[in-house]
């Protein structure tokens, strides 16, 4: 029998604690260790003790839970943390800002009277979720990656060559990909101008302030995907919620989005397959792809098609991701040109050439 997933409740209400270590603990996979009230508290504990998950309340005295989720993260040593808080809603400016800050996943606390079987229904199923090991694949976090002989520090890009230059940047992402997608974004530098399309897994309600955060990743404008909008350069465009992202030929090297609702294989909407394998369909070898931290297999298939086209395929390396599941099934496909932590594919892409 596989031992319990090691839980810290950290939260300044002493009824939210009870009831939620209840909820935890109802299944038996799940042993909270501590459930404390404050940022101070969580950190002494986790200096001698090690912890799977972390549910972590916002509105903590002293430091609240924004603020210290870096800290949070560098103590928990790997364990994966869930933002459970009333400010946390869907679309909350709040929710976004977490997932950015590197939270595996957020739910929306519910006040006292509300922290029902429901409730914990839905936590259980989150923590289900991140602590599968089959879906995590948590590991130490690696040697720094060298590419010879590639300089991935350099700021400024090599000429452009015919063989190995690409002229656009197609990137996929799910849980814990807002994260990775913000360390990968830091490291373009501003001499950068190739458009840069992005499908992240989030409901439409959360767009308009994850547009405003990728813009402020990035420091470019972002701009949430309409019909027929013009790709251009020097600007980033992500899917909307609710239709996925695909690309159309306006001849002469120009490119349009168009949006469709048709059901995707991997059944998300919106879906990583449909923009990679119509960004194929336009760009063939001059495309550059990147699938990020996620759950599933949204991507494989696109992955699949840009590699036929002779475009790149990078993926981010399991010991960075909070869910191998989308990169993972490209690396283990053979798909992946190289398998790199988010920052190290930023760095590289900067570069305009193949690893």
């Amino acid at each position: 029998m596989a031992p319990a997933v090691r839980v810290l409740i950290v939260d300044d209400s002493v009824v939210a604690r009870v009831v939620l270590t209840r909820l935890v603990q109802a299944d038996g996979r799940f042993m909270v260790v501590a459930a404390v009230g404050t940022i101070a508290a969580a950190l002494q504990f986790l200096t001698d003790e090690a912890v799977d998950i972390i549910l972590l309340d916002v509105a903590l005295p002293g430091v609240d839970g924004l603020t210290a989720l870096p800290d949070m993260l560098a103590a928990g040593r790997g364990a994966r943390i869930v933002i459970v808080s009333s400010s946390a809603g869907d679309g909350a400016a709040t929710t976004v800002q977490a997932l950015a800050l590197g939270a595996a996943d957020t739910l929306e606390k519910p006040d006292a009277s509300g922290l029902s079987s429901d409730f914990g229904r839905r936590l259980v199923d989150r923590l289900s979720r991140l602590s599968d090991r089959s879906t995590t694949g948590r590991a130490p976090t690696p040697a720094p990656i060298a590419l010879a002989p590639i300089t991935l520090t350099s700021v400024a890009p090599p000429p452009r060559t015919a063989e190995d230059a690409y002229d656009i940047v197609a990137i996929g992402a799910s849980t814990g990909g807002i994260h990775a997608l913000g360390q990968m974004l830091r490291a373009l530098p501003p001499t950068f101008r190739l458009p840069i399309l992005v499908t992240q897994h989030l409901p439409t309600s959360f767009m308009p302030y994850f547009a405003a955060q990728l813009a402020l990743m990035a420091g470019r404008p972002c701009d949430v995907a309409t019909d027929r909008l013009r790709i251009r350069p020097g600007r980033l465009i992500v899917a909307p919620g609710d239709a996925h992202l695909r690309c159309v030929s306006l001849g002469e090297g120009n490119a349009a989005v168009r949006l469709t609702t048709d059901p995707a294989a991997s059944g998300c909407l919106p879906s990583v397959d449909p923009m990679l394998s119509s960004l194929a369909e336009v760009f063939g070898r001059r495309l550059m792809a990147v699938v990020l931290s996620g759950m599933g297999r949204d991507g494989a298939e696109g992955a699949r098609r840009v590699r036929a086209a002779g475009g790149c395929v990078v993926v981010q390396d399991q010991a960075s991701s909070v869910v191998w599941g989308m990169p993972g099934a490209i690396a283990m496909q053979g798909l992946a040109d190289a398998v790199l932590p988010p920052d190290a594919i930023g760095r590289l892409v900067a570069t305009r050439r193949r690893p």
